[in-house]
């Protein structure tokens, strides 16, 4: 199966209610549709230094900053396809470059027991990244449901909705279900608005109509201040929502 590999558009995020995003749901739909997968279980680990350099730079919110994760679209086993993804953002703009590898090929390349099984540009951005930062260790999982909607006229607009946001720092593995504390308030919906040019008019109104402003706002860089800083000099204790827990396929 062919993944696209290489992103370049804007990334605008808003704090929606539960009334909020109805209305929202209710304008976008002459407009748009959800796409084929639906509502997912998105499930992301971040890498960081010993000191949480990236995520510190992330809160600043300095004009160029940069992380490293692995993605999955489901529960992963030793053998699913996950995404190593290096991710920029300059001046507003961000740039995504992913790899799709097997989990067992992922951990063993980022963790320095193996080469990284393939060879090519992108592979070697994230081998200067792993320099450059290293050492880096899994610093957080992360999860979250989202549903995403794709433009009916063919343009690269897209919405998401994330909710159900959680991270922790244990079980730090694709291979575990989701679970942890939560990084968003009851009832509230994280949406985000993808495209490499401008926001179609009727999108422009609605937020208009519902005072939708954009924020700032960084799924790791907030489960940094939340719950990493907090309690980096305490036991972690920090799991408040979970599911029952699976078998860790690699460590």
């Amino acid at each position: 199966m062919a993944f696209q590999t290489v992103f370049q558009r804007y990334e605008l995020k808003y704090l929606l209610s539960e009334a909020q995003k109805q209305t929202v749901c209710e304008a976008m739909a002459p407009y748009m549709r959800l796409d084929q997968y639906g509502r997912t279980t998105i499930r992301n680990l971040y890498l960081d230094t010993g000191n949480y350099r990236l995520a510190r730079h992330s809160i600043e919110q300095p004009v160029y900053k940069e992380k490293l994760r692995v993605r999955s679209y489901a529960q992963a086993t030793a053998d699913s396809t996950v995404f190593v993804e290096l991710k920029k953002k300059f001046e507003s703009v961000v740039y995504k470059r992913r790899l799709a590898l097997t989990e067992q090929e992922a951990m063993q390349w980022l963790n320095g027991t193996a080469p990284c099984p393939v060879q090519s540009q992108i592979a070697g951005e994230i081998e200067y990244f792993l320099h450059y930062y290293g050492p880096l260790r899994p610093a957080a999982f992360l999860s979250y449901e989202r549903e995403a909607f794709y433009a009916l006229d063919g343009s690269d607009f897209r919405v998401t909705f994330d909710e159900r946001i959680l991270s922790r720092r244990s079980d730090l593995s694709l291979c575990a279900g989701p679970g942890g504390f939560p990084l968003l308030e009851d009832g509230m919906t994280l949406m985000e608005i993808k495209c490499s040019g401008g926001i179609p008019l009727w999108m422009t109104h609605i937020m208009t109509e519902q005072k939708l402003y954009k924020t700032s706002f960084s799924k790791y860089g907030t489960a940094y201040e939340k719950l990493i800083f907090p309690q980096r000099n305490r036991p972690v204790q920090e799991i408040c929502i979970s599911l029952p827990k699976e078998a860790v396929c690699y460590a």
